[in-house]
C-alpha cells in the first residue's frame, strides 16, 4: 500500500487556541511521491519494522499511534504487523508520518472489515495529528482551524512538481514556537478565497499564497531561501517552501522543465520530480 506525501500551498497560522494548538489556513495538495508499507494481521500489539534505521518503532510513531487509538475503540482489532519502506523524507514538510498514519488507518479498516465510513476515520485521524485527516481522502483540499475542516477545492493545472530538499531537519514544534515569538499574538488571515474565486494561472499565484515561516526559515537556513530563488530563476511558475520545511517545491508548467531545474542541485540536496493527484 502507497503513503503519498503532501505540499503546502500556502499557510497561514490564524491565532492560537487555549490549550495550545494552532489554528491555521492552507491548500493541501497530494502529491505521488509516496511510501510503501505492508500490513498483516499479529497475535497482539502493533509491530512497526522500517528500512530506515533512523525511524522510532516504538510508541512515538504515528503509525504506531493510529493502531492504538483504532485498536482503542475496536475489540475486535487483534495485533498487526507493519513494515514500512521510506521515501518520503523525515522533518521536510512533506507529512510523511501524517500519511502513514493516515494510511494505516485505512488498511487496518480494511483488514479487520471494521466498515468505517470515511468520517468515523476523519474524526480517529484529529485525535492522531492536524495533518492526518487530510490524508483519509486526499486530493486538493483546503483546510480550516486546525487543518480537519477540509473542503474540496479546484486549482490551475499543475504540469509538474519539483521536491528540493536540503539536508536540514526542521522541528515543527521549533518552528510554532519560533514563529509565536515573532508574531507576538499578531496572527493574520490569507487570502485563499480570493484565490479560488479568481487564481487563473500559477504566474500570479504569488499574490495569494503565502506561508507565514518562510521569514523565520529564510532567515534561520539562508540556503532554503536560495532554493525557492533558484527556482524561480530556472523556470518555476510558483515556488515556496511546504509547510514548515525544510523541503520547497516548484510547480512547471512541463515535467521537462522541472527536470532540467533539477539539474542544478548536487547532493546532499535531494530532488524529487513529482505531480499532483486529484481525487
Amino acid at each position: 500500500m502507497e503513503s503519498h506525501a503532501k505540499i503546502n500551498i500556502g499557510l497561514k497560522i490564524t491565532g492560537q487556541r487555549p490549550d495550545g494548538y494552532h489554528t491555521l489556513q492552507t491548500m493541501f495538495q497530494e502529491i505521488t511521491l509516496s511510501d510503501t508499507f505492508t500490513l498483516e494481521k499479529g497475535n497482539s500489539g502493533c509491530t512497526l519494522t522500517s528500512d530506515d534505521p533512523s525511524l522510532p518503532t516504538d510508541e512515538s510513531n504515528l503509525c504506531v499511534r493510529s493502531f492504538n487509538a483504532l485498536a482503542a475503540e475496536h475489540a475486535g482489532i487483534g495485533g498487526v504487523k507493519i513494515h514500512l519502506e521510506k521515501r518520503i523524507p523525515v522533518g521536510a514538510g512533506l507529512g510523511g508520518g501524517s500519511s502513514n498514519a493516515a494510511a494505516v488507518l485505512i488498511a487496518l479498516n480494511e483488514l479487520y472489515d471494521l466498515s468505517l465510513s470515511t468520517d468515523k476515520l476523519e474524526r480517529v485521524a484529529v485525535s492522531i495529528g492536524a495533518d492526518v485527516p487530510f490524508f483519509i481522502r486526499g486530493g486538493t483540499k483546503y483546510a480550516e482551524s486546525m487543518g480537519e475542516i477540509l473542503t474540496s477545492v479546484s486549482l490551475p493545472a499543475i504540469g509538474a512538481i519539483l521536491l528540493v530538499t536540503p539536508p536540514v531537519q526542521i522541528f515543527t514544534a521549533w518552528a510554532y514556537r519560533e514563529l509565536n515569538n515573532r508574531l507576538a499574538g499578531k496572527f493574520t488571515t490569507g487570502k485563499f478565497a480570493a484565490a479560488l474565486e479568481s487564481l487563473d494561472s500559477w504566474d500570479s499565484a504569488h499574490k495569494f499564497f503565502e506561508n507565514d515561516f518562510e521569514p523565520l526559515v529564510f532567515r534561520t537556513y539562508p540556503e532554503i531561501g536560495e532554493i525557492r530563488n533558484r527556482l524561480l530563476g530556472n523556470g518555476a511558475r510558483f515556488a515556496s517552501l511546504s509547510g514548515t520545511g525544510s523541503t520547497v517545491f516548484g510547480i512547471f508548467r512541463e515535467e521537462t522543465e522541472a527536470h532540467e531545474a533539477g539539474k542544478q542541485f548536487l547532493p546532499p540536496i535531494q530532488t524529487f520530480l513529482t505531480s499532483p493527484i486529484n481525487r
